[in-house]
């Protein structure tokens, strides 16, 4: 394909430099999104008399029978082409002659491209959004079920207190309405128009920037042309909600592998989001968040990529920004596969409630309750301390638990221990005394599925 901007040139580009300097094998996933900002620059081009309003009739049929082909697949690319603008403006001009050419007045490939990625990235980020809604929803609806599945939560990855697989998973819903809220602030951001600002200092033509802002659902024009053809803030701002969004499913990802382990055995996935081994038959491996943590890996090198790129590059626009474009395509590619994956792995597992029960009632993650009984019995809580500190010593030295242990011996550590201690200790009691607000009683975690859920239904898409 001739190049369209060969004039100044008297030989040919060599053709290595070609293919380097060629984006189109990627960008050419925003036709759809070229197009329409094309319609929208012809019809302002028509509305403010730049090019005659027959022209501008032809060029809007023209891109909308291009977007058609497309779409069905009778029209292919044409590999060679430079990007998927200099293909859509050709193949326009192909098919409507010289009216073709006028599309491009008082534009630049800098604003174009700008634009382009602008409303690439708005409409992934409402895809990105919608799965995220689903996979809220499936967590919601699991925690329901288990607000009385007690297991133990932990610190150090150690058993540390009481507390209920509905708490546990409340505790991730808050981080992905966390994410969604940035995605949502991430599309407020980048929701202005470049286009008009041409290459960089804007056009002598008497063009209307609001028009087509408004066209395309912008909010407005960004106020600078400088700014608005070199930002790719929005671009870094996407990869970065990205990343913190796929750490979170990340550390969700290492406890569902800790969990399906011989050694805790809380939960087993379907046989569906698991895989087996070519050598050892007994094998069933969670593939998909193994998989999730290394991809999470990989987002966040998309991240490092694009801010890099931009680090040290002078105003207005640079050849570097082209590495935007594969960067962001590969963060939103990774989240969106993983997020797929994860919620119906997530729906579908089976929870062992008696094997989290087993383990909550080892590992004396009663020992700050049996502290806080001698505390309401009127001790310091530092010398309480110490005292259960003594008493858990004990246990393990006679290869009991606090709940086994024999009354006298607790008498002989401190004499306000009574009968009543048992009930202090165990673990629906420990586990329902933590009636502070977001903790893990039945009436605290019924409080947060109740807020997570205003909070689900307050999205809008």
């Amino acid at each position: 394909m001739a190049k369209m901007w060969a004039g100044r040139f008297s030989k040919e580009v060599d053709e290595t430099v070609n293919a380097f300097n060629s984006s189109i094998s990627f960008d050419g996933r925003m036709y759809a999104q070229d197009i329409r900002g094309s319609i929208a620059h012809a019809t302002m081009l028509g509305d403010c008399g730049i090019i005659p309003a027959e022209d501008k009739e032809k060029i809007i049929s023209g891109l909308q029978g291009i977007l058609a082909d497309l779409e069905a697949g009778t029209l292919l690319m044409d590999p060679t082409a430079e990007d998927i603008h200099m293909f859509v403006e050709a193949e326009l001009t192909k098919r409507i002659g010289d009216a073709g050419k006028r599309l491009h007045t008082a534009r630049s490939r800098n604003d174009q491209v700008a634009l382009d990625v602008r409303l690439y990235l708005r409409d992934e980020i409402t895809e990105i959004r919608k799965l995220l809604l689903s996979l809220l929803k499936t967590l919601t609806k699991l925690a329901a079920e288990h607000t009385e599945t007690i297991m133990p939560g932990y610190t150090h990855l150690q058993r540390a207190q009481p507390v209920t697989l509905a708490h546990h998973l409340l505790a991730y819903v808050w981080m992905l309405l966390r994410d969604d809220s940035r995605l949502a602030d991430t599309a407020k951001r980048m929701n202005y128009c470049p286009l008009g600002a041409g290459a960089l200092a804007g056009t002598t033509y008497p063009i209307n920037r609001k028009q087509t802002a408004s066209l395309l659902g912008f909010d407005a024009p960004v106020a600078n042309s400088l700014d608005a053809v070199s930002d790719r803030d929005f671009c870094v701002e996407l990869a970065n909600a990205l990343s913190l969004l796929m750490v979170h499913l990340s550390r969700f990802s290492e406890e569902i592998i800790l969990w399906c382990s011989w050694e805790f055995k809380f939960i087993e996935l379907d046989d569906a989001y698991a895989t087996g081994s070519s050598i050892m038959p007994q094998k069933k491996n969670p593939d998909v968040t193994e998989l999730i943590r290394g991809k999470t890996g990989r987002v966040i090198g998309d991240l490092t990529t694009l801010l890099s790129m931009l680090k040290g590059i002078p105003l207005a626009y640079n050849k570097d920004m082209q590495e935007d474009k594969e960067a962001i395509f590969d963060a939103i590619d990774q989240a969106k596969l993983c997020i797929k994956t994860f919620d119906p792995m997530l729906a579908t597992m089976r929870v062992n409630k008696e094997k989290m029960r087993a383990a909550a009632a080892q590992g004396f993650i009663n020992a700050t309750d049996c502290a806080d009984y001698l505390v309401k019995k009127g001790l310091p809580f530092r010398d309480a301390y110490k005292i259960t500190g003594g008493l858990v010593a004990r246990c393990i030295q006679d290869g009991c638990t606090l709940e086994t242990l024999p009354l006298e011996v607790y008498k002989e550590a401190a004499p306000q221990f009574d009968e009543d201690v048992y009930q202090a200790i165990a673990l629906e009691t420990c586990l329902n005394g933590r009636i502070s607000e977001g903790g893990p009683s039945a009436q605290a975690v019924k409080e947060q599925l109740a807020l997570a859920n205003a909070a689900i239904e307050e999205i809008k898409l």
